[in-house]
């Protein structure tokens, strides 16, 4: 799919249950260890913030999932659990609108920072986060699931709200 859409046609609304087979779908085309149903249904369960960005196709009469993001508020921080951008829609900014998003609402809700962990290979998601003013400031050891049994380590990062 290479249409592009404009970010005046593209429209948050909350992820409910009755999206969770769309989710899935990008979640497997994104993830070699993608979340499960369960994460999924576990976060809904336990009122996480959760967001998909939605956009009209040009020539078709659906929506489509461009992106979404789960987000668990504490005391004074908000937690970006997961951030996801269905790969044919990479490249084109959504994941600036759904960070801006997030950081609206997590403003809104009175926190302080952003908390991610990002897996060490993924050096397009940490240059992202980075231009948006994340700094690194840990590591978690073998903290991701990987090929063959092996785990992989996690970059923490924060931004300050």
């Amino acid at each position: 799919m290479s249409a592009v859409l404009q970010s005046q046609e593209a429209q948050l609304e909350p992820m409910a249950a009755e999206h969770l087979g769309q989710v899935l779908a990008v979640e497997c085309q994104a993830y070699t260890h993608p979340w499960s149903r369960g994460n999924f249904m576990d976060s809904l369960q336990h009122g996480y913030h959760m967001q998909m960005l939605t956009g009209p196709v040009p020539g078709q009469q659906q929506s489509v999932l461009l992106a979404y993001f789960v987000a668990m508020k504490g005391v004074d921080e908000v937690h970006l659990l997961n951030l996801t951008v269905a790969p044919a829609w990479q490249r084109q900014g959504w994941a600036q609108v759904m960070l801006d998003a997030l950081a609206i609402w997590a403003r809104g809700q009175g926190a302080q920072w952003l908390w991610l962990e990002v897996r060490a290979s993924n050096e397009r998601a940490q240059h992202v986060y980075r231009s948006n003013g994340f700094r690194r400031v840990g590591l978690r050891k073998a903290y991701y699931p990987a090929s063959d049994g092996v785990r992989e380590d996690a970059i923490v990062m924060s931004f300050k709200l």
